[in-house]
């Protein structure tokens, strides 16, 4: 009896698994489709933006690897394209055991990957989610540590899967997703994204966006001395490094940042023109209207594009409508290209990092009135 009772539980509990499993799949499989959506999503609609970290990436790990800073732009559609059709495969159960296949495969190579950027720091936003949403190295790692057991419980079960369309429909859906994808990338490459996540997005006052609260916090930084005594080094902190003792030889200092304080959403934005004057608060405080054409570098920057705006700025250019081109390529660069595009309009310079968040287009046209951003133009969208 007493063995037929354990028999009968051991039953019991291994049903109770089996019936548990389906539902932990089901559970995963829309947890990761859902991440692999959105994240596929926010930069399919961003081509540039994650075109701009690879380079990143590339750069920062220098040697070998800045060789294929040609790679930038392709690995910028193809990823977000891939990560969407993932997504959207796990969510409508197309094609399971292959998708399953490419999670588990695209969270092996990039969990160790965000490990790295996470110990080693890199770029300081791995721009898993593009702007949509800004996590730090280490949030990212652990983020992919959580969605690699996932696609691992999904992968050892894909043999209960029993599919929905016959294998051709599965193909055809499949296309579509990808196609849509590619769609989706193209169209905000030649225009501009669908939804601007950036801080200089249509609706923002320029000079609100700059502002930090009196009590906002501050960067926290640990300052370290170090101090050589008979031969002997040692650290000491701001509270008790000998000052006063003679014996002492100071040696080295160090500080590291320990905590980030608030830092406003637009927090580098300024406008030198071109005799050094900085003409920032002149632009964002002006009550008419100020056009902004945003080339951040002009040896990249289509000579097209330049010449469409310079028919634009003939427009306006003996009213009271301010019209200034922003760039961060150097003079000699300004000379050159002025040379070969014939365009007359006032050249000032800005922060590169600030002329991509910007505006996706090179050149790319915003319009500021009083301060606050009223239109965005792609080039090819100006006339």
């Amino acid at each position: 009896m007493w063995i037929y009772k354990k028999r009968s539980n051991k039953h019991a509990a291994i049903e109770a698994v089996q019936k548990s499993v389906p539902v932990l799949t089901l559970i995963c499989r829309l947890i990761l489709g859902l991440v692999f959506v959105f994240s596929g999503f926010v930069k399919v609609i961003d081509p540039l933006g994650l075109t701009y970290k690879i380079e990143d990436y590339l750069t920062a790990f220098g040697g070998f690897f800045s060789n294929f800073s040609f790679l930038a732009l392709p690995l910028g559609v193809a990823l977000p394209v891939l990560e969407l059709v993932i997504g959207l495969n796990l969510l409508f159960k197309i094609k399971y055991r292959l998708t399953s296949i490419l999670a588990m495969f695209f969270m092996l190579v990039m969990t160790p990957l965000t490990l790295y950027i996470a110990l080693y720091n890199p770029v300081t936003d791995c721009g898993c989610f593009g702007d949509a949403l800004v996590i730090t190295n280490w949030q990212t790692f652990f983020k992919n540590l959580v969605l690699i057991i996932l696609a691992f419980i999904l992968l050892i079960n894909t043999s209960r899967h029993k599919p929905i369309f016959l294998a051709r429909i599965e193909w055809t859906i499949v296309t579509f997703f990808v196609g849509t994808g590619i769609g989706l990338a193209i169209c905000s490459y030649n225009h501009l994204p669908l939804i601007d996540f950036r801080p200089y997005k249509i609706g923002v006052n320029i000079p609100e966006a700059m502002m930090v609260p009196e009590d906002a916090a501050a960067d926290v930084y640990a300052t370290t001395f170090i101090y050589e005594k008979e031969g002997v080094k040692k650290e000491f902190t701001l509270e008790n490094y000998p000052k006063n003792d003679s014996t002492w030889t100071f040696v080295d200092q160090k500080t590291v940042l320990v905590s980030t304080g608030y830092k406003a959403p637009i927090h580098d934005f300024s406008i030198v023109n071109a005799a050094f004057d900085d003409i920032t608060e002149e632009v964002i405080y002006n009550p008419g209207a100020t056009y902004l054409l945003v080339m951040y570098d002009l040896n990249k920057a289509s000579e097209e594009g330049a010449i469409i705006a310079e028919k634009f700025y003939q427009k306006y250019k003996n009213s009271t409508t301010r019209f200034y081109a922003l760039t961060a390529s150097g003079d000699d660069e300004v000379k050159s290209f002025v040379a070969k595009t014939k365009v007359t309009y006032p050249f000032c310079k800005t922060d590169p990092i600030t002329l991509k968040t910007m505006i996706r287009a090179n050149p790319g046209l915003i319009l500021i009135k009083n301060g606050t951003i009223t239109g965005k133009w792609h080039w090819r969208d100006i006339e």
